[in-house]
């Protein structure tokens, strides 16, 4: 791993074992793009006197414009460039612009000095990679300086020693003694060389989150994003460049991850020369930040990822960082206890007694964490009332959250509690005594969603009473879990804690008080496992991952549904990062009637816990929950550590299949599902990936029927046999066959 700088040519070279990123100086002074991808032979391995300057490529053409007068040889309109900027000869979209105080949006950023530093600095106030030791990782700082307006312009790069991967960030500075306005500040833009890709992104809606779209590249702009104040449940912030040819297990593809939580922008633009610049950052519709003299802006971080092995190879790298290197703290290592919620066991019927009869079936059935959901607070029996008023509903819990926790810590189980801390009901002591404390813009309509109004987190004073408030319950209870839901998305964005010029930043510093919030109360209560939670999956993004390291992943619980929205997810986020539970059917999102089994291997692969009440259950599917529960127990450390791989996609059939494999090959588990039945279906056959081709292993169904013994070759290269009796004539001995929503668990153990 190593950063290098070929000062002749004024090429940087960032490098590790496996992948290479190349930029230079151009002519101009501005920073150009050379290559991204296979690692190339670095300094000491090349040619003498080979240098990389080849890879910058210029076009002359009669209709261009050229930067310097006279001369016909150099113009940005094709020129692959790192951060790029519009009106001095490029004509595409750019990644920043800065309006001046004479009404000009032209600038002039040129390379003014660079640092090679080894480690990866903290960025303040936002969430980040990190390193944890300085040999993890080496970071290059190259500050551009435009004279004119006297500012400077710091893009930062890490390169990981362990992960094919680069973090990439932006910050401005205003030195001089005019203020600046910027309008567009992209945390990355990238330009490659050619368009014969396929852009992958996440998309759908509440209940049907990251749904994997897939569309061709083409001239012009294609683009995903969010102005709702959040990532959103619509798209997420990812974007995918894959080869034409690429699958999941071969073939080059391209991620690009926003480690932010707010409004976004993630396109992917192709010009007339088959270029295409991919930008990625904070949304610049509706954003406007007012930079005054000695003031500086910090875009988000933005995530690169390159893999050469499909698709599967790059998911397994954000997996593996964003696990290890963005998720912090107590539960970064650790398995995840098996929780259970009540809210679809009573939603805001509820008193201490019920609840603790159903903690108490939990409990015997193996259950580690009791959650208690909605309405635990203020005068909340509804979703009308009561919102932002975080004191005990002693009425309903007459020992107050207190005496709750108590009494599930007497039981042997940690304690959960869920909160919603940026929305406020006006029917609620808050709103009455802070009516100017959501954000609104005077004289207009003030829209609400689910009875709710959103706090206006970007003034200190309203983050530091919501703080003080939940902090006093936390102190005073033993918690040990908490939900942390947002309901609603973000509607007449103006506050009334900064003046007319500023409320262009409103947005922006929305997730900051947000990030800030969190932050405070994980330092001062590390214990606790935080879930970050957007009416289900609208904010399920790697900045709440720095703080929550799992997500709940949409409220929509159905198995099948499932199937999509977890393979979906899988692309960027961990298995050990997405809350996953069995709940009651019908389906309360969808009304399907699904097997517990199914809905049990659905829920495996993630955090796993159950969303019903257990006291409805018959004796018969209590013992069920116990075998999952043993189950989950025995394996969750291979499931929620282990190399995720995705083998068949629900987006493409009837049958999803994914593994995941310990780190030492020598186990694995292997989830098969079948969401409708047929007649006389084909054999079929699943290659496995991931297994030691030497070892032998020995293959069980559900952890109990012998299956065979295979050597991992076999089970790889010929595949694992899984045509299964469908409907038609099956021999009596067949014992259960395959029916609608069918679900089967291989376990392998390699032997010896």
């Amino acid at each position: 791993m190593g950063i290098q700088y070929d000062a002749k040519h004024q090429v940087f070279h960032l490098c590790n074992d496996r992948i290479s990123y190349l930029l230079a100086v151009l002519r101009n002074g501005q920073l150009g793009q050379l290559y991204f991808g296979s690692r190339l032979p670095a300094a000491g391995e090349m040619p003498k006197g080979h240098d990389y300057t080849y890879l910058f490529e210029g076009v002359k053409r009669a209709t261009s414009s050229y930067v310097y007068e006279g001369d016909f040889t150099f113009s940005l309109e094709h020129v692959r460039q790192e951060y790029p900027a519009y009106g001095t000869t490029d004509y595409r979209m750019p990644a920043f612009e800065i309006r001046q105080e004479d009404g000009s949006r032209i600038t002039d950023f040129v390379y003014a000095s660079h640092e090679i530093m080894d480690g990866k600095p903290k960025l303040q106030g936002l969430p980040a990679t990190y390193a944890e030791r300085a040999d993890e990782a080496q970071t290059l700082a190259i500050t551009l300086r435009d004279e004119k307006i006297d500012a400077e312009l710091v893009l930062s790069y890490t390169i990981f020693r362990d992960f094919d991967a680069i973090a990439r960030h932006a910050c401005f500075q205003n030195n001089g003694s005019a203020g600046l306005d910027i309008t567009r500040a992209m945390s990355l833009s990238i330009d490659l060389p050619d368009a014969d890709y396929e852009m992958l992104q996440l998309s759908g809606w509440w209940a049907r989150e990251r749904h994997l779209v897939t569309r061709p590249l083409a001239p012009g702009i294609q683009s995903v994003g969010s102005l709702r104040g959040h990532s959103g449940h619509v798209h997420n912030p990812l974007l995918i460049l894959k080869r034409p040819h690429t699958d999941e297990s071969q073939g080059e593809a391209i991620g690009f991850s926003l480690v932010y939580s707010g409004n976004f922008l993630a396109q992917a633009e192709v010009d007339t020369m088959d270029v295409t610049r991919v930008s990625m950052g904070i949304h610049p519709h509706a954003f406007d930040w007012c930079l005054a003299r000695g003031e500086h802006f910090q875009t988000p971080e933005a995530v690169m990822v390159y893999a050469a092995g499909g698709l599967n190879a790059m998911s397994q790298t954000f997996h593996a960082l964003y696990r290890t290197r963005l998720a912090r703290g107590t539960w970064r290592d650790k398995v995840r206890p098996i929780l259970i919620n009540n809210w679809e066991a009573t939603y805001f019927d509820f008193d201490e007694d019920k609840l603790l009869k159903i903690a108490r079936t939990a409990h015997d059935v193996g259950v580690e964490l009791f959650v208690l959901d909605d309405g635990w607070f203020g005068a909340r029996c509804s979703d009308t009332s009561g919102l932002g008023d975080w004191q005990p509903n002693t009425d309903r819990l007459p020992n107050g959250i207190k005496g709750l926790s108590e009494k599930i810590h007497a039981l042997g189980m940690k304690f959960g509690l869920w909160v919603e801390l940026e929305m406020a009901n006006k029917d609620s002591d808050l709103y009455r005594a802070h009516p100017d404390w959501i954000l609104h813009v005077d004289g207009r309509r003030e829209s609400h969603g689910r009875n709710q109004y959103v706090l206006d987190f970007s003034r200190k004073e309203v983050v530091d009473c919501i703080h003080d408030s939940i902090a006093k319950v936390l102190r005073a209870s033993s918690v040990d879990y908490i939900k942390w839901d947002m309901n609603r998305s973000i509607t007449e964005c103006g506050s009334k804690g900064f003046p007319a010029k500023r409320q262009g930043e409103i947005f922006h510093r929305y997730i900051l008080g947000v990030y800030d919030l969190y932050e405070r109360l994980r330092t001062e209560f590390p214990h606790i496992l935080f879930e970050s939670c957007a009416s289900g999956g609208g904010r399920f993004d790697p900045g709440m991952l720095y703080y929550a390291p799992q997500a709940w992943t949409s409220d929509d619980t159905d198995a099948v549904e499932r199937l999509s929205i977890q393979y979906g997810t899988s692309y960027a986020y961990p298995i050990v990062s997405m809350g996953s539970h069995v709940s009651a059917v019908p389906n309360h999102q969808v009304f399907r009637e699904t097997s517990l089994k199914m809905r049990g291997d659905v829920a495996y692969f993630g955090t796993f816990g159950y969303e019903l009440d257990l006291g409805t259950l018959s004796a018969e599917e209590l013992a069920e929950v116990r075998g999952q529960i043993a189950f989950m127990k025995e394996h969750r450390e291979l499931i929620q550590h282990g190399t995720f791989y995705r083998l068949k996609s629900p987006f493409a059939g009837n049958v999803t299949a994914w593994m995941v494999v310990s780190a030492d090959k020598k186990k694995a588990l292997v989830g098969c599902y079948k969401v409708l039945n047929s007649t006389c279906s084909p054999f079929q056959r699943l290659r496995l990936q991931g297994l030691d081709a030497r070892a032998d292993y020995a293959v069980k169904i559900d952890g109990r029927t012998d299956f065979g013994d295979y050597t991992g070759a076999e089970l790889m290269r010929a595949g694992l046999v899984t045509s299964d009796f469908s409907a038609g004539e099956a021999p009596r001995e067949a014992g259960k066959h395959c029916t609608d929503y069918w679900s089967r668990l291989y376990v392998l153990k390699a032997k010896g």
